[in-house]
């Protein structure tokens, strides 16, 4: 190691260094703040960059570092690599997380859009955001992985174990949304959460998983198929979803259009035409109603004008915090009932749908993120869904390299 990278408290990372020695000098500077946080401090990150004219400067604060270090060592790569001047240097004491002060240093209302941040987050509420997430799910946030599946079904989670005997499972059987992950060096494997049923379970779990910046998320789900030629256990990809839930309306206004991304959609077509899977591509209407079929009337015009072809509850939100927080995502559903055509979802029926569909549900998803990290190494470009006002630490564009 470089003792030179060392300047009083600082710790400076050298651009003009080769690229292996770049990588030694990152990988020293996460181990630097991660040292800086176990002795109670926030690390300052702050990055000049000479060929910006409007934000040269730019700097922040990190949190738990550990927990994100593989999205830091490639984030801090790639700035390197550029030239940007990297300097890292001990900040401000930690803030408990019992201080009464807590909730007004996470309030994110007032932030200033125009002014660039080094982190999308600021550290208390990266903080508070790991600890809700590792209570949740019964598991580490360093166990995540960069890709995540979504789901409400334990069946699910069974087939997930059974494809990946030696997954990190929960501490213990009695968490809320429960996580396994099946790990990979750098974190390029795959983890699958049971987040629950509802529009707010998914933007609870999606709201502080967003911190941990993963590369993609993927909802695995059931649904209500709508249309006259689908049959039960076909499968649907949306193409745009109908936010019937309502729940992130004052975040995210209804009319800002949301997508999923078209590369996990490619990639999910691709495995199911090669299956000879039967499934079709159209709108998902989302609602928080789970009895939806009892207001039919009104139900039904909703599903007309927005040509939806699919009922849900979970798809649209974990697409519109995905869009919020910068992470691809798409949807991966099985039709199980088609309440319209005289075939509500009934226990016998269920049941049969249910062991046929999970033979392949999962495998499905599991083959097409293989597809998109064999295609991506680095991570699933995400440009599409950046803002005028995103972060310095914004997440891959191309298909370049890491040193690890």
């Amino acid at each position: 190691m470089d003792h030179n990278c060392f300047m009083d408290d600082n710790f400076i990372i050298k651009s003009i260094a080769s690229e292996d020695g770049l990588c030694d000098q990152i990988t020293a500077a996460c181990e630097r703040m991660e040292q800086t946080y176990e002795e109670g401090f926030y690390s300052k990150l702050t990055v000049f960059r000479h060929w910006s004219k409007h934000n040269p400067e730019i700097s922040g604060k990190i949190a738990r570092p550990r927990a994100y270090r593989w999205y830091l060592r490639r984030e801090l790569l790639k700035l390197a690599r550029r030239g940007a001047e990297i300097t890292i240097t001990r900040s401000r004491p930690r803030v408990d997380l019992n201080s009464p002060r807590l909730l007004e240093l996470i309030d994110e209302t007032d932030f200033d859009l125009t002014k660039k941040k080094v982190f999308l987050f600021g550290p208390e509420r990266s903080e508070l955001s790991i600890k809700r997430l590792e209570h949740y799910t019964g598991t580490n946030a360093e166990d995540f992985q960069r890709y995540v599946l979504l789901t409400n079904y334990n069946m699910h989670i069974e087939a997930f174990v059974r494809q990946f005997p030696d997954c990190t499972q929960p501490r213990s059987a009695n968490v809320q949304m429960p996580a396994l992950h099946h790990k990979e060096s750098e974190n390029r494997g795959i983890s699958i959460v049971n987040i629950g049923v509802g529009p707010s379970n998914a933007k609870n779990l999606t709201d502080h998983l967003a911190v941990l910046r993963p590369d993609a998320m993927l909802m695995v789900g059931h649904c209500a198929g709508v249309r006259n030629h689908q049959e039960i256990g076909d499968f649907v990809l949306a193409s745009g979803y109908m936010r019937g839930d309502h729940l992130l309306d004052e975040a995210l206004p209804p009319s800002v259009p949301i997508s999923p991304s078209f590369l996990l959609n490619r990639a999910l077509a691709k495995v199911l035409d090669e299956a000879k899977l039967p499934y079709r591509i159209g709108a998902v209407f989302t609602t928080a109603d789970r009895n939806w079929e009892f207001s039919l009337r009104k139900a039904a015009e909703s599903l007309r004008v927005s040509r939806s072809i699919a009922v849900d509850m979970e798809s649209a939100t974990v697409a519109a915090n995905g869009f919020r927080y910068r992470i691809p995502s798409a949807t991966l559903l099985c039709v199980s009932d088609k309440p319209l055509h005289g075939q509500p979802k009934l226990p016998t029926a269920a049941k049969a749908f249910y062991e046929e569909t999970k033979k392949h549900h999962l495998a499905v998803a599991t083959s097409a993120l293989a597809n998109i990290k064999q295609a991506y190494p680095d991570g699933l470009p995400n440009s599409d869904i950046r803002a005028p006002d995103e972060p310095l630490l914004e997440g891959p564009d191309a298909n370049g390299q890491g040193c690890w």
